[in-house]
């Protein structure tokens, strides 16, 4: 795999590369890899014939107060990881001024899609996630970029993003790898003590149960938000943040699910300090 720290450089290789008709993918991370990420790589190179992972810990996402600064940046056991599925073509590794430099000025806003779920929580993030994923995708010229579902308010802004701004780019999800329990896995699970842990799997299994009962039947919001707000409590450890029932294509909430809609059901709980986010798609039957 060849390492790349520059914004030119990775521009060169790109072009040299959609120059020698490959179709090029790109998979968008900040690090701190596990099975989730190595699966949407494994999802890129079945789409393109050149894949670049980006490494990258983006500063414009996080709040005062997050976890900039502890957040875990393991280039070299990230490295491996990429080694053990047959790596990529490119890893593309940028310090933050050669993202953003000294007198960065221009943003980017998905207006709208970020006034619940996590934007509610988190003001400015997904202006943080846009404008970075704008820049990587000027840098690395893909077809395709892949991105995890577990992020689905992430995934859902992206691929409008796209679509508006008419970037040539397919914005591709790949469905939440969990853990053999449940839990979905992610760089924060690392912050959870034992306990914590254990009673994580409250997440998924409350979003599981309104699957189930949307599967047998009911269609109103306030009874599934209810019983994700029973099942989460039903964990001592467990803070919770939201439980939502929103529409996938305007992300605002919604009273009553329609038949041939597709909804998403999403929580945020806080383990300790650790924040952890967890999702499904709900698709109501016509």
């Amino acid at each position: 795999m060849n390492l790349v720290h520059t914004v030119a450089e990775m521009q060169a290789r790109a072009d040299a590369a959609r120059c020698a008709e490959q179709a090029l993918a790109l998979v968008p991370t900040m690090g701190a890899l596990h099975a989730g990420h190595l699966a949407l790589v494994e999802e890129a190179r079945r789409r393109a014939d050149h894949v670049t992972v980006s490494i990258f810990v983006n500063p414009t996402q996080f709040g005062p107060g997050e976890d900039f600064e502890s957040y875990p940046r393991t280039l070299d056991a990230d490295l491996d990881a990429l080694r053990s599925v047959g790596g990529a073509d490119l890893v593309f590794v940028p310090e933050v001024g050669e993202m953003y430099g000294a007198h960065a000025a221009t943003s980017v806003e998905v207006e709208g899609l970020g006034d619940h779920l996590c934007g509610a929580h988190r003001p400015g993030h997904f202006d943080g996630v846009t404008t970075i994923v704008t820049k990587l995708f000027l840098a690395c010229r893909p077809h395709v970029a892949v991105f995890g579902k577990k992020d689905a308010q992430q995934f859902l802004i992206l691929r409008r993003m796209a679509r508006d701004l008419g970037f040539g780019v397919e914005v591709v999800g790949v469905e939440t790898v969990r853990e053999a329990d449940g839990l979905a896995m992610s760089s924060r699970n690392r912050y959870l003590s034992a306990g914590e842990r254990e009673q994580a799997v409250v997440l998924s299994k409350a979003l599981a149960d309104v699957r189930l009962q949307v599967e047998s039947g009911e269609r109103q919001a306030a009874v599934l938000v209810e019983s994700m707000q029973m099942g989460i409590g039903s964990a001592p450890l467990a803070r919770l943040q939201y439980a939502e029932v929103v529409d996938t294509e305007t992300l605002q909430p919604i009273e009553t699910l329609q038949p041939g809609q597709e909804a998403l059901a999403a929580v945020a709980v806080y383990f300790g300090g650790a924040r952890l986010i967890d999702n499904t798609f709900l698709d109501v039957p016509g």
